[in-house]
């Protein structure tokens, strides 16, 4: 059976490597891509592009412009304002979870080094509702594009659209691996509890054999 020292150190590394991946997922720009054949880009001025939570680049020379949550919606649609409000949920939710898992690192060590069982535990729960964050930010945002392309399909005739290819980026990815890393550090938290507490289960006894 794997040590205490192993799991713990195994379980911070899963967590740092999670922060690291969202915090990726976050700050780059390839959560969806939208690839258009020349002969659109020619004759319809539908460029290609790349988006992420923040922004979205257009065509070869890279430019690009901010996603505004402020703008005036007054003269939007029903489904326009509600895509906004989809969007403004996601930009809290993921970059929240990143926070968090900031604190649940701190907590982590404190943990760990203190071989608290109550400590662990509460820290292995907290790493699973942070984990709950980022799925949910996730899932959110594959709902959001889904409602976005069918906005786009109900605006756009069938032979134009069959040009246009869209596909998730590898931010996206990220951010799903993310996910998968926060509740292995979770599970391998739970572990180190049941560790610590057997370790001191083990030592009561000990010391109550020698009285």
């Amino acid at each position: 059976m794997m040590s205490f020292g192993v799991v713990v150190i195994s379980a911070g590394l899963l967590g740092l490597l999670s922060f690291t991946l969202l915090a990726v997922a976050v700050g780059t720009d390839y959560w969806y891509i939208i690839d258009v054949d020349q002969v659109i880009n020619s004759s319809w001025h539908f460029a290609s592009s790349h988006s992420g939570l923040w922004r979205i680049y257009e065509g070869k020379n890279g430019s690009f412009h901010d996603i505004s949550f402020y703008m005036d919606t007054s003269e939007f649609s029903e489904q326009e304002k509600h895509l906004l409000h989809l969007h403004r949920v996601i930009v809290i939710l993921l970059p929240l979870s990143l926070v968090l898992l900031i604190f649940g690192g701190i907590f982590g060590l404190v943990g760990s080094l203190a071989r608290s069982y109550t400590i662990l535990t509460g820290v292995a729960v907290y790493f699973l509702i942070c984990s709950l964050f980022t799925l949910s930010g996730v899932c959110i945002y594959i709902s959001y594009s889904q409602q976005a392309l069918d906005e786009l399909r109900r605006l756009l005739s069938a032979e134009l659209l069959a040009h246009i290819h869209m596909s998730f980026g590898w931010s996206l990815a990220s951010a799903c691996l993310s996910y998968t890393l926060e509740v292995a550090c979770g599970v391998l938290l739970i572990l180190a509890a049941l560790l610590a507490h057997r370790e001191l289960h083990h030592e009561s006894t000990a010391a109550f054999s020698m009285s």
